[in-house]
């Protein structure tokens, strides 16, 4: 566990639970990104993550109960490999959907949100999740239709507690606590 991020006491914090991702798929992604992504704000590279549960603002006094329940959740999940499997642009966002190959990431992210929901910090969306990396950002649709990048499978190792800070320029997220996920 790593805690790079540091934050108040009495401060409420924008909160979510997330995978990161490894170094070469980051870089991978990066260039990706360069090459086929125009019309909108290029997600920076320390900002690349698969969402497992955003909880919004939470009391700072909550923290290590979130964390403590991500932890567990990632002690007992299996390895998780992904596969990019489509290009999906919403309202204001374009996305890389995964394939979740065995099905560990979905069921990690069930286990870190029914943990999240018992400590009364988290309400599951009513859609199901969705293996998802944002890459860009945008105020109008640019209706892009890049090619998939070339990442093979993408085999993230830790889960993360991070902070979101919004910046005129974006959002800047901060790893608060990193675990090691169980199946790596």
């Amino acid at each position: 566990m790593t805690a790079p991020g540091s934050v108040g006491a009495d401060e409420r914090l924008r909160l979510f639970c997330g995978l990161r991702l490894p170094d070469a798929a980051v870089a991978r992604l990066t260039a990706w990104q360069a090459e086929h992504l125009r019309g909108g704000r290029i997600v920076p590279p320390a900002n690349l993550h698969v969402t497992l549960a955003f909880l919004g603002h939470r009391p700072r006094g909550e923290l290590e109960a979130i964390v403590d329940a991500l932890r567990g959740a990632a002690s007992g999940a299996d390895a998780i490999e992904l596969e990019a499997d489509r290009y999906r642009e919403g309202r204001s966002v374009g996305m890389l959907v995964f394939r979740d190959v065995s099905g560990a990431a979905t069921r990690l992210a069930d286990d870190v949100q029914g943990r999240l929901e018992t400590l009364g910090v988290y309400r599951r969306e009513a859609r199901a999740w969705l293996p998802h990396l944002t890459v860009v950002r945008f105020r109008e649709r640019p209706r892009l239709r890049p090619p998939l990048p070339s990442l093979g499978r993408v085999r993230p190792s830790e889960a993360a507690a991070f902070l979101s800070r919004l910046r005129p320029g974006g959002a800047e997220y901060v790893v608060l606590e990193s675990v090691r996920l169980g199946g790596t």
